[in-house]
């Protein structure tokens, strides 16, 4: 028979969980491909091809690869937050959507519990967050406890692999409960097939969703600070309201100092939030100084 292709929904001590075409497959690397011994050979969400003795022979190449939790390919990363209990913390959230950009994954925001909210305050948050659509980047406003928003999310994320990452308390599981297929997040569960222990390592899991594509939980949300760019012009590139028209005097403008520049010329404008490019110097600043302590 022909080889087969698939994708790695999960792994477990070296055993790769694959689903191709409705049916799922227990597989280990083929010599050649894990013989440097690295978990970044075969990850979650990578697309392989596999032999029908169960080794994966061939690792198509990747789009993106985030690192925590180790997984290939993911078309959108939801930031999840919730109105009210805990409130919203907008610097996280600029601080998520400038990691998604820099891994090449494409950020949703998600805001749950509006429920909870009157609508002066559901207007104020929706004020604060109205340049997330200048910037093409999704924002769903979602009750689980009503469904508000959910259909809308689902049809956004259908056929797609959409890691979603959110603090405690925000309802993560409640909406990812919604979406799957299993209706249920056990976690720390290990597969009976490969009588594994409890305790066992182990990578994420894709999970199924009802409407079609993957969704994966991602842990050490919190933790996740401001990327480490090489070069000022790398910062600039993920603050995708820089890319304006008119340029600036210098090409190597930072947007800092410098006289007649685009982007501080916008921001007197209001066509960049200040709010915005406030953040942008903070990042500058951190920036700099990683660069500086990295090679002194």
């Amino acid at each position: 028979m022909s080889p087969i292709e698939g994708i790695v929904i999960n792994k477990i001590q070296g055993f790769y969980n694959i689903k191709s075409e409705g049916n799922e497959y227990l597989c280990k690397l083929r010599g050649l491909l894990k013989r440097s011994d690295k978990r970044e050979n075969c990850a979650v969400g990578d697309h392989v091809v596999f032999d029908n003795d169960g080794f994966i022979t061939k690792v198509e190449p990747r789009k993106n690869l985030l690192r925590r939790p180790l997984v290939a390919n993911i078309d959108y990363g939801v930031i999840q937050f919730a109105a009210k209990d805990p409130v919203i913390d907008y610097e996280r959230i600029n601080i998520l959507v400038l990691n998604s950009l820099y891994n090449k994954i494409d950020p949703i925001l998600i805001i749950n519990k509006i429920d909870l909210l009157t609508e002066e305050e559901f207007q104020e948050i929706k004020e604060k967050l109205a340049y997330l659509n200048k910037i093409n980047i999704p924002v769903f406003y979602i009750s689980t406890v009503d469904g508000t928003g959910i259909k809308e999310l689902e049809s956004f994320i259908k056929d797609k692999i959409t890691a979603f990452g959110g603090p405690s308390g925000v309802g993560k599981s409640s909406i990812l409960n919604l979406l799957q297929e299993d209706k249920d997040l056990k976690t720390g569960e290990t597969s009976k097939r490969l009588r594994a222990g409890k305790h066992t390592t182990r990578d994420s899991k894709l999970l199924p969703l009802t409407h079609g594509g993957f969704a994966i939980d991602t842990p050490g949300f919190s933790s996740i600070e401001i990327p480490e760019t090489v070069d000022a012009q790398e910062l600039i590139s993920l603050f995708p309201e820089f890319k304006i028209d008119q340029g600036c005097k210098f090409n190597n403008c930072v947007h800092i100092n410098e006289p007649d520049c685009a982007i501080k010329n916008a921001v007197e404008k209001g066509d960049i939030p200040v709010e915005r490019y406030e953040f942008y110097k903070r990042c500058y600043e951190k920036s700099k100084n990683d660069l500086w302590n990295r090679y002194k």
